[in-house]
């Protein structure tokens, strides 16, 4: 693989082969488990593994990753809740900016706060639009960010918060229906989105079968992230 994670996913987006990450939450995961869980993840062959969690021990993160690649050789991207979850460790990390709500916090704050932990790092930072979609769950990530989420039937506005992220200049967009959500992103959402981008899109949150990630394919996700389906054995 490229030694870019952000090449890798441009590369693949345009020549159509969608590609799969699986999200592990280091407060629902313990260090001795992550053996068995790295085999897991290579058997699905995975391109990806995502860390992050709303809510993680501050250095946690970082003894968490550090086991996984003692483990395996499978890219590992951090995929922060805050700053704090900064770790060298890890090969790429997504600098988040929560598109979707108002809240300072996530949307420059948190990244102000980043800045002393990324400076010196060989971390590859991915600027990434991040935009919550209503899962019919009130999602940690909405308890933490204080925002609310987009409603599923608003596709207008979630295609342009989408796009408008990618004029501000992001890499990626990530339609994010919230960890453990009821309802994935629906397929409108995610196909009128793709059609109006020239980056990749990330879908994740509420995929609990091999169908309905057939579909997020389908509808046009370049990437799809599964992490309460994996921990639930769904996959």
């Amino acid at each position: 693989m490229n030694k870019s994670v952000l090449t890798y996913i441009q590369k693949a987006s345009k020549k159509g082969e969608k590609l799969l990450a699986i999200l592990l939450d280091p407060d629902k995961t313990s260090l001795e488990e992550i053996s068995a869980i790295s085999k897991r993840i290579e058997n699905l062959k995975a391109n990806f593994i995502f860390v992050g969690g709303s809510t993680v021990e501050n250095g946690f993160t970082n003894l968490f990753v550090e086991k996984l690649k003692e483990n395996t050789q499978i890219p590992i991207v951090i995929f922060p809740g805050d700053y704090s979850q900064v770790t060298n460790n890890a090969d790429a990390l997504l600098f988040l900016s929560l598109l979707s709500g108002r809240n300072p916090e996530y949307l420059i704050e948190q990244q102000i706060k980043a800045v002393p932990h990324l400076k010196n790092s060989s971390l590859e930072i991915i600027p990434t639009g991040y935009i919550l979609i209503d899962g019919g769950t009130n999602s940690s990530v909405l308890k933490v960010s204080k925002t609310s989420p987009i409603p599923q039937e608003n596709v207008q506005l979630a295609v342009d918060t989408a796009v408008a992220g990618m004029y501000k200049g992001k890499q990626l967009i990530y339609l994010e229906a919230g960890s453990g959500a009821k309802i994935p992103v629906n397929e409108q959402i995610i196909s009128e989105v793709k059609k109006e981008l020239n980056i990749p899109l990330i879908v994740g949150g509420g995929i609990r079968s091999k169908e309905q990630l057939k579909k997020a394919y389908n509808c046009g996700a370049d990437l799809v992230v599964i992490g309460t389906a994996f921990e639930q054995n769904k996959f």
